[in-house]
C-alpha cells in the first residue's frame, strides 16, 4: 500500500511539473469521458425516440395541410387566413392495428371523433394513400385499407399522361393494386407514377400510389388494367395523417341531390 501511495505521488509530480506528461494525461481523460458521454447520450436518445417520433409526425402533419391548402386559389387562401381556418387539415394519428394478408383488410387508429375524425374522411402516410376512415370512437377509429377487395374503388391517374382509371385491389398480392378501366389511347409505360386523381371528395389530387409493373389488356371491356407497385409497405405502417377536408359534406350533398335529380 506504501509503495502504490508513494507511485501514485510521484506521478503525480511528474504530470504537474512536465507539461507533455499533463497534456496526455488531458487528452486520455477526455478520450475517457468522452466515450461515456457518448454512450449515455445514446442511451438517452433511445428512451426519447418515442417523443421524437411523436414530434416529427406532428410536423409532417403541419407540413402536409400548409402543402395541399398551398394548391388552392388565391381567393379561398385570402378568406381562409381570415377566419383562421383551413380548407384542409390534417389530423396526425397512430395506427395500433393493421391487417394485411385476408381480403378485407382494416386498420386501427388511436385517434377518434374526439379528435375530430369522422367517417369517409382519407388516410395518407408521407408514402401514399393508406385507406378510408369507416368508423369512429371517442379516440379511436377503423379504417377500410386499400387492401380491400370489396368495398374501396378510387379515382386514380396516371401521372404522367393524365389519363385517368378506378384503383381496386384483386387481393392476390399485399405490394400491388390495380387501375382499371383505363382508356387504350393512354400512353403507358412501366415505371411511371400513379397519384390520386381530382374527382375525388376524399383525397387530394396527385398523392402518390405507386408505379407501373405491369398492363394487360381487359379482353371483355378492351381497357387497359395496370399493376401498380405500391409506394407503401403496408404490412409495416406507423404514423398516419388523417384528410380533414371541409368541403366534403357540400360535395356529397351536392352529387346525391344531381342523382336524385337525373332520376
Amino acid at each position: 500500500m506504501l509503495f502504490l501511495l508513494l507511485i501514485g505521488i510521484s506521478l503525480g509530480l511528474t504530470i504537474q511539473s512536465h507539461s507533455y506528461h499533463k497534456s496526455k494525461l488531458i487528452s486520455s481523460a477526455n478520450f475517457m469521458s468522452g466515450g461515456v458521454y457518448q454512450k449515455m447520450n445514446n442511451v438517452e436518445e433511445y428512451f426519447n425516440l418515442k417523443i421524437q417520433n411523436e414530434e416529427l409526425a406532428r410536423e409532417n402533419a403541419r407540413l402536409k395541410s400548409l402543402l395541399f391548402n398551398q394548391k388552392d386559389s388565391t381567393t379561398i387562401k385570402e378568406v381562409d387566413s381570415v377566419f383562421g381556418v383551413k380548407k384542409i387539415n390534417i389530423i396526425e394519428s397512430k395506427v395500433i392495428k393493421n391487417s394485411y394478408n385476408v381480403h378485407q383488410n382494416y386498420l386501427t387508429l388511436n385517434s377518434g371523433y374526439k379528435q375530430g375524425v369522422k367517417n369517409d374522411m382519407g388516410v395518407i402516410n408521407s408514402l401514399g394513400i393508406v385507406g378510408v376512415i369507416e368508423n369512429t370512437s371517442a379516440n379511436y377509429s377503423t379504417v377500410l385499407s386499400i387492401l380491400n377487395t370489396n368495398k374501396l374503388k378510387f379515382n386514380a391517374k396516371i401521372k404522367k399522361s393524365g389519363h385517368f382509371g378506378s384503383l381496386t385491389w384483386n387481393g392476390k398480392n399485399a405490394g400491388y393494386v390495380q387501375l382499371i378501366d383505363v382508356p387504350r389511347l393512354a400512353q403507358v409505360r412501366k415505371g411511371d407514377t400513379v397519384v390520386t386523381g381530382g374527382q375525388s371528395e376524399i383525397f387530394p389530387e396527385n398523392i402518390n400510389i405507386g408505379a407501373i409493373e405491369k398492363v394487360y389488356i381487359d379482353d371483355e371491356t378492351n381497357f387497359y388494367t395496370l399493376d401498380i407497385r405500391l409506394f407503401n409497405d403496408m404490412t409495416s405502417l406507423g404514423y398516419v395523417y388523417i384528410i380533414k377536408n371541409k368541403d366534403t359534406p357540400e360535395i356529397k350533398k351536392l352529387e346525391k341531390l344531381t342523382t336524385t335529380e337525373d332520376e
